[in-house]
């Protein structure tokens, strides 16, 4: 199916306007009549009329020429759902897409209405996050405006050991965006960064519900800076933080990058459903910038250790080999190459 477009609630008017934004994105800078827009969403021309003012009023700037019709010039810099659900094929993540102009915590939030019966593929986006979450209680910086914060409900089938799989994918998607978008080259830094050039330019978050033996629900959460200035990053930041902008992407496209990233998602998980964890394994360990490489674990409770991390485990537990020859499996904690900070 195709996701939908939807801020708050489905609405027929969301989707009126993701099936104009399609037609004006398929075409490029050509102008569309009335009557062929008219058309393409189903409703009259004076429907057409009423919704693209209502997109001028959400920031979208259209070019009107009499006898020609309408060129949309330039897209607004807000996640607007219509926007991001424009040309976007998915079969199910995405099918609603929630946004807030601000909130406390997407994931929070995303909790919510998983508890109220939401569907898989649900997708929630914030502007900007008043209490932004990330590991290990920390805070994530959430200015408004810049950068890509996100939560997506998913419902799988299974158990909650193999839960932590769900992390190793959402950093594959991630990853996958981040090539596809820009000129840069991510890594993956266990369990759920993404690294470019050493520094940290995403974070995941993600959260379960679970019975004994079957999951419930599990929310995705992505924090993705892409065009954050260096003054916005607060200075009690542990590790060296920075955005795609900041590493020599340019100026990204936040719908483009969410829409993107979403499709990419949506692919990964279906595969995921398909054929196992496998073949996301291997790609996640090919964008892993640990593996074979000697590293430090900290994880805030037992002795700092040190090791060569030689593998992965089904769980998603880094596999460390400890300098007497042992094999650990690592769960949780930081882990940063010897002889590096972050």
């Amino acid at each position: 199916m195709k996701g939908g477009g939807v801020q708050r609630i489905e609405s027929h008017a969301g989707d009126i306007d993701r099936l104009l934004l399609a037609s004006f994105l398929s075409c490029g800078e050509e102008f569309l009549s009335g009557e062929d827009l008219s058309a393409a969403a189903l409703v009259s021309r004076t429907s057409v009329w009423k919704r693209i003012e209502a997109l001028r009023d959400h920031g979208f700037i259209f070019e009107s020429v009499p006898s020609r019709g309408y060129r949309l010039v330039n897209l607004p810099d807000f996640l607007h759902p219509a926007a991001i659900a424009a040309g976007m094929i998915t079969e199910r993540v995405g099918g609603t897409l929630v946004t807030h102009r601000e909130i406390g915590s997407t994931n929070t939030a995303m909790a919510r209405l998983a508890e109220a019966g939401a569907e898989e593929g649900t997708v929630l986006l914030a502007e900007s996050q008043s209490q932004g979450k990330g590991r290990l209680g920390r805070v994530w910086a959430s200015p408004g405006g810049v950068n890509l914060y996100c939560s997506v409900l998913l419902r799988p089938p299974i158990s909650p050991f193999d839960a932590p799989q769900l992390t190793l994918l959402s950093a594959v998607a991630v990853a996958r965006t981040i090539t596809a978008c820009s000129t840069l080259v991510p890594v993956i830094k266990w369990p759920n960064d993404i690294l470019v050039n050493g520094r940290k330019v995403a974070g995941l978050l993600n959260e379960m519900t679970a019975e004994t033996d079957r999951v419930a629900t599990v929310v995705l959460g992505f924090g993705v800076n892409l065009n954050m200035a260096s003054e916005q990053f607060p200075p009690e930041l542990r590790y060296p933080a920075s955005s795609l902008f900041l590493e020599g992407g340019g100026r990204i496209n936040r719908i483009a990058f969410t829409r993107r990233l979403l499709e990419e998602l949506d692919t990964l998980y279906g595969r995921y459903l398909g054929g196992g964890y496998g073949a996301i394994r291997e790609e996640w360990i090919s964008l892993c910038g640990v593996i074979n490489r000697r590293v430090r674990v900290d994880d805030g409770g037992a002795p700092t250790r040190e090791g060569v991390v030689v593998g992965i485990e089904e769980s998603g537990a880094l596999l460390l080999r400890r300098d007497d020859g042992g094999v650990e499996s690592i769960y949780t904690g930081d882990v940063s190459l010897c002889g590096q900070t972050g």
